[in-house]
């Protein structure tokens, strides 16, 4: 019934009618499309990307890092992009089941299916929150310093880190430092009774009753925040139809400022999104033959992949999506899924850009293996400690006999795209931009070679002093360094004009750069779930962060 439910809102929102709101204008420069959301089909072909074609013709630059994972800033370059993955920490998994209340049967569980990872300014703390046991409740787990994890004793469920005990499946747990209601701080959206429930809570430990439910939605929904455009978004899962075929699993957008406001939606409300494309990995070995498809049909054969799920998160000065995609349920070892995630990047919170389909957070399909299969994201997406990303997810041994654990990965911060250059120098010349920080900053690693900037005017020549000849090369390897020219102090005499930047590179790779307003380099970007240091939403403190992290 719940699923039929889902096909009527679903049949509806592509017809139906959607409310539009005005135009608008981003922080980034980019115009958002009438009517808003868009009103697109399911394809197999990747996700058009329509600010990548018609970019503005300035682009303010004063939120965040600026990332290379496209050529939104990029005029001209000779280095060569390359995207990375994350790295697996050596003492995966970092939570997993081993109080008799996560070993409920029929399985095993301690795992993050969505749920989320936090760090709490407040309290100085890594939190996470996870279904513990199969469905049966939400555990709570907290960390000093993100990688050895505590269960404390809870008075919800005496004796035990229960946080709530409720039949749930997917659940997404947000720190909204934004929340002028201290008693509203932490909201829970979980898939219960066939909706999304929402609680609130002032400790993320002692919940609310139910303060509000959606419509019929499908068991992996999840929840994000939008920052950049003060919205709540609503992953809704589905299942979609291309060229008149099932398809699916699919996912289904919905937006709204109030997060609670947001779930009373009508069919025309939710409008088609995302599915998974031609480009996404494909396992035919996974599923064979007579195997059920994603809505439990027995299919001939697996002709494509799935999107099983979306998280996303804001990161200084763009979104950044965790696309789940199934590839199967394999026969063997309980039909566990495989479900690998893959990097996505929006700039406008609707258009994804996913050009490397390589698994980010990936199966190890050895014997021993925790992870392997059913790799999910957390709510939240990474947390920002010091010069590193910590990306917690989920995995499972196998469904047969689990369990299923949390586990962990790093990356170099800012570190998803590099612009490289080996021994032959290489330039990359950013489009008109404008700023009105006074102090450059970069993240490069070139400790055996050298960075140089100058500043261009929009014809493209030289800005005096802001010249080549005049900047200190940097050569090192770190997330934040400073740019300086001699003969200026800072970049005052060129703030809040069309500039060009031009970076000259050898032996090394640059990964972001910004203008900051001081010395201490804070971005004003956003800080996905947070970090040791950071004190909001945004990074206001620079290299305070990183002390902090290295304080640890």
């Amino acid at each position: 019934m719940m699923r039929y439910l889902l096909f009527v809102l679903i049949a509806l929102s592509a017809g139906a009618a959607v409310a539009e709101e005005p135009v608008k204008l981003l922080y980034n420069g980019i115009r958002l499309p009438d009517p808003w959301p868009p009103r697109l089909q399911f394809s197999r072909e990747p996700m058009p990307v329509p600010y990548l074609h018609e970019r503005p013709t300035v682009v303010p630059i004063d939120v965040g890092r600026q990332l290379f994972v496209d050529d939104f800033l990029i005029h001209e370059t000779t280095l060569k992009r390359t995207y990375h993955l994350a790295e697996p920490y050596s003492g995966n998994p970092v939570v997993q089941p081993d109080r008799p209340w996560e070993n409920t049967t029929p399985r095993a569980v301690a795992m993050v299916f969505s749920d989320g990872v936090w760090y709490d300014p407040a309290d100085q703390l890594f939190k996470m929150w996870y279904m513990g046991a199969w469905r049966l409740s939400t555990c709570f787990a907290t960390s000093k310093d993100g990688l050895h994890w505590e269960k404390p004793s809870l008075d919800v469920e005496t004796g035990t880190n229960v946080s709530l005990k409720h039949g749930r499946d997917s659940s997404t747990v947000w720190l909204d430092l934004n929340e002028p209601d201290p008693m509203r701080r932490y909201k829970m959206f979980s898939y219960e009774g066939g909706t999304l429930a929402l609680r609130v809570s002032a400790d993320g430990i002692h919940w609310s009753a139910i303060v509000g439910h959606s419509p019929g939605v499908g068991d992996r929904t999840t929840v994000f925040y939008n920052p950049f455009r003060k919205m709540w978004v609503y992953s809704v899962k589905g299942f979609a139809e291309v060229g008149g075929a099932a398809f699916g699993r699919a996912r289904y957008y919905r937006e709204h400022a109030d997060a609670e406001k947001g779930l009373q939606w009508s069919a025309g409300d939710v409008v088609p999104w995302l599915c998974a494309d031609r480009l996404d990995p494909f396992n035919p070995k996974q599923y064979p033959v007579g195997a059920r498809d994603g809505r439990g049909v027995v299919a001939k054969e697996l002709a494509h992949s799935q999107l099983y799920n979306l998280d996303a998160t804001a990161y200084e000065s763009l979104m950044l999506g965790l696309f789940a995609i199934w590839q199967g349920d394999p026969a063997a070892r309980g039909n566990q899924k495989r479900n690998e995630v893959i990097l996505g990047y929006s700039r406008d919170g609707f258009h994804w850009h996913r050009p490397d389909r390589r698994p980010f957070l990936g199966i190890d399909e050895s014997d021993a293996a925790w992870n392997w299969g059913n790799v999910q994201s957390a709510g939240g997406g990474c947390l920002v400690v010091g010069d590193k990303l910590y990306f917690y997810h989920s995995g499972w041994r196998d469904r047969a006999s689990g369990p299923a654990s949390t586990g962990l990965a790093f990356l170099r911060r800012d570190g998803f795209a590099s612009m490289d250059a080996g021994e032959n120098e290489g330039t990359l010349t950013t489009r008109p931009i404008t700023f009105s920080g006074r102090l450059l900053f970069v993240n490069v690693a070139a400790a055996n070679g050298q960075l140089q900037v100058e500043v261009l005017d929009e014809s493209g020549k030289p800005v005096e002093p802001f010249t080549r000849s005049n900047c200190v090369a940097v050569s090192a390897n770190t997330t934040l360094a400073p740019v300086k020219w001699t003969g200026a102090d800072d970049l005052s005499a060129v703030a809040n004009k069309p500039v060009r930047l031009r970076f000259h590179l050898s032996n090394g790779r640059l990964y972001s750069f910004w203008v900051s307003p001081d010395v201490s380099g804070a971005s004003g970007g956003y800080m996905a779930a947070g970090g040791p240091g950071l004190i909001g939403p945004t990074d206001t403190v620079g290299t305070a962060a990183y002390e902090a992290a290295n304080a640890r």
